[in-house]
């Protein structure tokens, strides 16, 4: 198991073969030395979901395994992402301690004076 961080810059559409096979890749850019790393992932099967959270400029955390294989004495190296997680995504609204719960019923009252 391996993990990378970086910034998404590209996103494939998914691929399906006649096998029932699919697939969906992406390339996430890593800072690493002197020059920026364009690496390309694939997410198989059910893990193609996962590529649909994701949009380009964003940073995201990539938990992935290598894959090998050799087809006509050529050798391939595929890197097969099962996780991937949001970094630096600010919360969805912050929480402030001294307001309660908004009311989740229809028909209760909102208070209609929000400070924005």
């Amino acid at each position: 198991m391996f993990e990378i961080t970086g910034t998404v810059k590209k996103i494939f559409d998914e691929q399906t073969f006649g096998s029932g096979f699919n697939k969906r890749e992406f390339v996430l850019t890593i800072e690493s030395g002197k020059f920026p790393q364009d690496i390309k992932f694939e997410c198989v099967k059910d893990k193609v979901a996962l590529v649909a959270a994701l949009k380009p400029g964003a940073k995201a955390k990539v938990f992935f395994d290598l894959r090998g294989r050799e087809w006509k004495e050529n050798y391939y190296v595929n890197l097969n992402a099962w996780k991937i997680e949001a970094v630096g995504a600010a919360p969805a609204a912050p929480a402030d301690e001294e307001e309660g719960p908004l009311p989740e019923e229809p028909g209760q009252p909102v208070d209609e004076d929000v400070p924005f």
